[in-house]
């Protein structure tokens, strides 16, 4: 396994600056966020990917997987193309790919999974021709495949080399599925995870009571760190371990936060025997 983070939340650093902080709070690599306005972008990918990873090689970190804006969901959309060659070239095995959105009042969900299935049939066929494995990420709110239960009505019967699975341990407890139920259904699909904390908080709504999501500093939330690392370690998981990181900060100091979170990880890691990256 490699902890990661996921550079999403931190647009205008470069990658010389983004290696200096890898070195500095003991990361493995980052996942790479390829979206406009990011120094690696689709525009640019060609020369800038190759030069990223160059850099953070040579400080002893890796990216062992990028991540597509959300609304890259086919092989046909701009960019994607593009995207997967650099990223062969690069030597990164895995893409997260964007989201397919839901609205149940209007659409079929059975009519939903079919669509998808048809995409993901064509990701296989461009998956083996550049040797990426491209994932999708279970992602709370009106999302298909929104946790795994979800997610495997999309990627069953696919080749798992070609497609994997990405859970994500904060939206797993937003729309209440368990961690290791959730390893357990996408296990041999089960290509990366997102690791970040989230709280619960009933809020009234239009004169009824609703849900708020609130993401918080890991150990802060609801998620249930040693179930979390007890379901990867007996499942023999070797994937990215992603910090996303998304919470607010209370002191305005996103580098001393993101840090913390790091240590959290880092530490929870430690005492279980096998998983330390």
């Amino acid at each position: 396994m490699k902890l990661v983070l996921f550079t999403k939340r931190f647009p205008g650093k470069t990658p010389a600056e983004l290696a200096d902080w890898g070195a500095a709070w003991g990361l493995d690599g980052f996942d790479l966020c390829i979206r406009p306005d990011y120094p690696v972008n689709p525009a640019n990918i060609a020369d800038a990917l190759p030069a990223a990873v160059e850099t953070f090689r040579a400080r002893g970190l890796c990216v062992p997987i990028v991540t597509a804006a959300g609304e890259l969901t086919s092989p046909d959309d701009f960019g994607a193309l593009g995207i997967l060659d650099a990223m062969e070239k690069s030597g990164i095995p895995l893409l997260q790919l964007g989201y397919f959105r839901f609205q149940p009042v209007t659409r079929s969900y059975a009519s939903e999974v079919e669509r998808i299935r048809r995409i993901f049939a064509e990701w296989e066929k461009v998956s083996r021709r550049f040797n990426i494995k491209v994932c999708y990420h279970t992602h709370s709110n009106k999302l298909m495949g929104m946790n795994a239960g979800g997610l495997m009505h999309l990627l069953s019967g696919f080749d798992p080399k070609c497609i994997g699975a990405y859970l994500d341990t904060g939206h797993l407890v937003s729309e209440g599925e368990d961690f290791g139920t959730a390893v357990a259904m996408s296990r041999s699909y089960l290509s990366a995870v997102a690791l970040q904390d989230v709280l619960l908080e009933r809020v009234e709504r239009n004169g009824h009571g609703a849900v708020k999501r609130r993401w918080v500093r890991a150990g802060e939330g609801m998620v249930n760190w040693t179930a979390v690392f007890d379901a990867l370690r007996d499942a023999n998981f070797e994937g990215p371990l992603s910090i996303h990181a998304e919470f607010r900060d209370d002191d305005g100091d996103s580098a001393a936060a993101v840090a913390r979170e790091v240590a959290f990880i880092r530490e929870r890691l430690r005492a279980k025997a096998g998983l330390e990256p």
